[in-house]
């Protein structure tokens, strides 16, 4: 039997990625011979091998490259993957990412018929005219429905009317565990200072849920969050503050818990893609159109963050849990 191989471009970040993924159930369920390769981000190469209708996964270092693009050993990385993404003639490469520099470094160089959104609703318009094929997808919806309609229409299938499906939960519940004590989960970390909730309204959470008998894992990825993570769970014994874990780790942590409270950043996304209920705290940006999607996936949205109460949240997630 004669697979349709499919190349997806979607480099980053790692909600852009994590958006992707209900594009692939779809197209699975449409075209069952389908297979797929795909180019992303070295930090974020563990996400797609999580679905199973991805073949191989092309590690690409385009933000560190950009930093010393001179240098031999960015020379010599950029020389061996594009040999690697040049092994394999596609009958379709997707590029999802709709930028002019995934569109140079990976789109342009893959062999296929290339496929992307057209110049008026690419990221960077210029992208397009490395595409052979062009669709025009408004930006007026969801990010997640976006790419599942360029998927439709680049491969020739009917879009599903249902909500998408991430495709990976199923792997994460087939490697959990027996747990003693059922936990929440608080995402607390964002790079971007206006997505920040501050510390004491996390610790005031913290206390009002463990009042009510639940556990708390913090989890943290440098020493400003560890530092973050130590200031919510001081003098509070239900806190556990969990050790520096790799993103497959992490996901298998989430996908263990029984909720989640996190801001607006990618590990939210991640929650959304493993369906554990989820409330995202909204102050400075609208998840209309790129919140988190799935299933029991909650928003709570002020004006600024700081208008955001420990209270007001501890209500929604009674009437969440």
């Amino acid at each position: 039997m004669v697979k349709m191989k499919v190349l997806i471009v979607k480099t980053s970040s790692m909600g852009d990625v994590l958006h992707t993924l209900p594009a692939l159930t779809d197209a699975q369920k449409a075209l069952p011979d389908v297979r797929f390769d795909w180019v992303v981000e070295e930090n974020f190469a563990e996400i797609p091998h999580w679905h199973c209708a991805v073949d191989k996964v092309i590690p690409v270092a385009i933000r560190r490259w950009r930093k010393q693009p001179f240098s031999a050993e960015t020379k010599n990385q950029w020389k061996n993957y594009r040999t690697f993404l040049q092994t394999e003639q596609y009958d379709a490469v997707i590029d999802a990412q709709g930028l002019l520099k995934s569109a140079l470094l990976v789109t342009r160089p893959a062999r296929g018929e290339k496929y992307g959104y057209s110049f008026s609703c690419a990221r960077e318009g210029l992208a397009a005219f490395f595409y052979d094929h062009k669709f025009n997808i408004p930006y007026q919806q969801h990010a997640v429905e976006r790419i599942r309609r360029l998927f439709a229409q680049s491969l020739s299938y009917a879009l599903p009317d249902e909500k998408g499906d991430y495709g990976i939960a199923s792997h994460f519940r087939h490697a959990a565990k027996a747990i003693d004590n059922p936990y929440i989960m608080f995402i607390h970390a964002t790079t971007r200072a206006d997505k920040f909730w501050i510390n004491p309204e996390w610790t005031k959470l913290a206390r009002l849920l463990a009042a009510k008998g639940y556990h708390i894992h913090l989890p943290w990825g440098n020493e400003r969050e560890y530092e973050q993570a130590q200031q919510i769970a001081q003098n509070i014994p239900q806190v556990k503050i969990l050790p520096k874990l790799s993103l497959s780790a992490l996901a298998e942590e989430i996908a263990q818990s029984s909720a989640v409270v996190s801001v607006d950043t990618g590990l939210a996304h991640l929650t959304a893609a493993l369906d554990i209920p989820n409330i995202t705290l909204y102050g400075a940006t609208d998840p209309k159109l790129i919140g988190t999607y799935g299933k029991n996936q909650h928003h709570l949205t002020k004006e600024t963050m700081r208008a955001i109460s420990a209270e007001e949240v501890f209500e929604r997630f009674l009437g969440v849990v």
